[in-house]
């Protein structure tokens, strides 16, 4: 695991793009802050520039850094919940413009995942993270089904749980406002 993360980590330093397990099914991933990096992930997948994408983060500190200003009620679910939770939060901030919605909001996460947390903290950026799909397909539960288009057009493949069969589902999705309002965008 460790030899992997280094050669990922070496990968996004130079603005290149993984494809890695994350703690849901396997993403795409790239330096979150380098909008070139996040631009050649909209390519791979065929996704329309004004869709934003998600993040993942390893702790609070990221979060904070990364929001503007973090609701309260976000602290408690991401405090109450054991599988992977997605919170768009308001005011997302110092990330590649593509990767805020055009409304300023900015999707996180924060991995649990032993492999995803350590990546992230050792780079010590957010990454990227979207399902290693066509946008619009389904998403790939093994690495198996990840497109031969995706395989081919990263700049690196994590060799990594590629014989997992992946039985866990993308996470859920919760849009919070400032004030506080939650919206369920994914169960």
């Amino acid at each position: 695991m460790e030899e992997e993360i280094k050669n990922a980590i070496e990968v996004l330093r130079k603005g290149g793009t993984i494809l890695y397990p994350t703690d849901t099914v396997w993403g795409i991933g790239c330096d979150a802050r380098n909008k070139d990096a996040v631009a050649k992930v909209f390519n791979i997948k065929h996704r329309a520039q004004y869709k934003s994408m998600v993040i993942l983060v390893c702790n609070e500190t990221m979060i904070n850094r990364h929001v503007k200003e973090v609701p309260e009620i976000a602290w408690e679910l991401l405090e109450s919940t054991e599988e992977p939770l997605t919170i768009i939060y308001p005011e997302g901030r110092m990330l590649a413009q593509s990767v805020i919605a055009a409304d300023g909001s900015v999707g996180i996460r924060m991995v649990k995942d032993e492999f995803c947390n350590t990546l992230i903290h050792k780079f010590g950026k957010p990454i990227v993270s979207t399902s290693a799909n066509i946008s619009g397909e389904k998403p790939a539960n093994s690495f198996n089904e990840i497109p031969s288009e995706i395989k081919n057009n990263v700049d690196y493949i994590v060799n990594f749980r590629q014989d997992v069969i992946n039985n866990v589902k993308p996470s859920a999705i919760i849009k919070i406002t400032l004030n506080g309002e939650i919206k369920i965008i994914r169960k």
